[in-house]
This record gives structure tokens, sequence and C-alpha cells, in this order.
């Protein structure tokens, strides 16, 4: 398979929860998933209780204040994402994840496509005012349960896609065009069971693409795949990535 990688000019990376949980990060779906050890906690990310719930707001900004990507740091993952992309292969980032790590480690912003936003920063609801997160938890440490927009006194919320919320079609796009450009598409921690994005598997494989999922959980598209390994990612993505930049 690092071979397949070699040869390749662009590869695309399509990754999920499931390369941030060596960092620490719990992914959803999992074993030990936030969703599965607590299943309410799945009301928080739904956008209809959001925007009419108060309360669902207000458990919601103290989940931010504790969530553990702030302590985070990129892992062997992550790294070796970085190495395929100094390497002058990588073509493109798709993450479904919201943490930042990839441009942490060290990714160029301009590769990375991240289909269900950041929450690094926040959003109005109302007037479409963005801004620094950290600024806005420093509202909350401060005393503010549910801090309102300082422009419009609308609701706030994390620039994240929740359920019930719209993609942005622009960024949807962007990765969808990705994976037909790919000579190899590398799926990484992602369960391919959220839609559009998982959508990209068949897409690059109908383009010619070779598919390599890297995964600790079945997937849907185990069949259609070239690859398919369920050793821990910070072994795996190393080995295939080059354990160091080549020129």
């Amino acid at each position: 398979m690092c071979e397949w990688l070699d040869a390749s000019a662009r590869v695309v990376a399509l990754t999920g929860a499931g390369i941030s949980t060596e960092s620490g990060i719990p992914d959803f779906r999992g074993p030990q998933g936030v969703w599965t050890k607590n299943p309410k906690a799945e009301r928080l990310s739904n956008i209809h209780y959001y925007m009419s719930d108060p309360e669902v707001r207000r458990l919601s900004w103290q989940s931010r204040l504790d969530h553990p990507a702030w302590q985070a740091r990129p892992n062997a993952g992550h790294r070796a994402l970085v190495n395929l992309e100094r390497r002058g292969k990588l073509h493109a980032l798709v993450t479904q994840n919201i943490d930042g790590l990839h441009q942490q480690a060290g990714n160029s912003p301009g590769k990375v496509i991240e289909v269900h936003g950041t929450m690094h920063e926040v959003v109005c609801m109302s007037c479409g005012w963005r801004g620094p997160m950290q600024r806005v938890l420093e509202r909350v440490r401060a005393g503010e349960e549910d801090p309102p927009c300082e422009s419009c006194r609308g609701i706030l919320k994390s620039a994240t896609i929740s359920f019930g919320q719209s993609l942005v079609p622009e960024v949807i796009a962007s990765a969808m065009q990705a994976a037909r450009e790919a000579d190899v598409l590398l799926a990484v921690g992602t369960s391919l069971q959220v839609y559009p994005v998982a959508g990209a598997v068949p897409l690059a494989k109908a383009a010619g693409a070779r598919i390599v999922i890297v995964n600790a959980e079945p997937t849907p598209f185990d069949n259609v795949a070239d690859a398919v390994l369920s050793r821990p990612i910070g072994e795996v993505l190393p080995a295939l990535c080059g354990s160091r930049a080549r020129t």
C-alpha cells in the first residue's frame, strides 16, 4: 500500500473522529463514544433543541468550556498527514472533525476542507457575525450562561454543523470535487455512515481511485475498498505516509 501513495500525485484524506481519539477526544458512535455512553448528549448537537431551549444552550456552553479539544495535541496520525503534504502527495484533506488538530499539526489551511465547520469560532444565528470562540467562552466564565451576540443580541452558536442544520453547499462541492480528482482516497477514523461526506468513497472509486480504509470498526464500504486496516491509526498512518519527509 505504501507504493500506492508513493506512485500517487493526488492523495485525498478523509478523516473522522477516530483520528482524534488518540489525542484524547472521544468519538460519538464508537463503543466509548459520547452518544453511546450518554444518549441525551445528542440533544446538545441538535439545532432545533439548541434554538428553542435556553437550558440546552446553557448546557452546551458548559460543555464547550470543558471540551477536551482545548487541551488536545496532534498525534502521530495527524503528523503523518502533514508529512504526506510535505512530500507533495496530499491533494486535499477532507475532515469531519471540528477540533482544528490538522491545522495545529501543520497541514496548510488551504488543503483542509472542514465539512462540519470549526469549534474555534462562533457564529450569530441572526446576523451572521463570526468571531473567536475563546472570547465568548471568557464571557461564560465571567457568568453569562447563554451569551448573546454583542451586535444584535441574537443566539450565538459554535461555527459547527449541528444535526438538522444545512451543510454549506460550496464546502461539500469542494470535498466531492477533491474525491473525483483522487488517485488514492485514504479514509481514516470515520464510520463512513454520515452523508453526503461518505459518498466521497464511491465517487472516488468510480473515478478510478484506490480506496484505503483505516478504521477500528467495520464500515459500509469495506467491500469496495482496495485495503482495509483496523490497527491503531497512530501506527498505520506513519507507515503508510512515510516516516520522514522525502525530497
